[in-house]
Parts: C-alpha cells; sequence; structure tokens
C-alpha cells in the first residue's frame, strides 16, 4: 500500500465525510449480522427451513465485505493513499 509520505491534514470536512462513510458502513455491516444471527436463531426453532435460509444467507458475507471495501476504498481516497 503506498501511504503518504509525510503527515496527512484532513479539512472538518473531511472528517465529517469519513465520519458519515464510517457511520453508514457501521449500519449496513450491522444489519447484515443481525440477519444471520435471527436466521441463527429461526434455524433453531425450525430446522427444516434451512434450504430457505441458506440461500437468504448466501450472499451476506459478500455484501459485508463490500460493505467493508466500499469504506475502504473512500478512506484511502480521503488520506491520498494508494493500493499496490
Amino acid at each position: 500500500m503506498g501511504l503518504p509520505t509525510g503527515p496527512v491534514t484532513l479539512t472538518i470536512e473531511q472528517l465529517e465525510e469519513l465520519n458519515r462513510k464510517l457511520a453508514t458502513m457501521r449500519h449496513d455491516v450491522n444489519n447484515h449480522l443481525s440477519l444471520i444471527v435471527a436466521a441463527v436463531e429461526l434455524l433453531k426453532l425450525s430446522p427444516e427451513s434451512a434450504p430457505r435460509m441458506a440461500a437468504t444467507l448466501a450472499g451476506t458475507p459478500t455484501k459485508i465485505s463490500e460493505e467493508m471495501i466500499k469504506f475502504s476504498t473512500e478512506f484511502d481516497r480521503i488520506l491520498g493513499a494508494s493500493r499496490s
């Protein structure tokens, strides 16, 4: 990763933008994790629903990764970092 070689100065607006994006990512990841927890609880009560639950949950890890990558990309952009 190409990090800035000197001090990084962010404006208040940039800090606010990062904070908003971080809050959004936390919210979205929490929603995905809540779905996983709810599905596990439902499976305990109704194991026969496993095929339907598996289909619903199959994409959840990818969605979480996408949220984190999206935030990381914006974080790097604002800090002026680059990934090699």
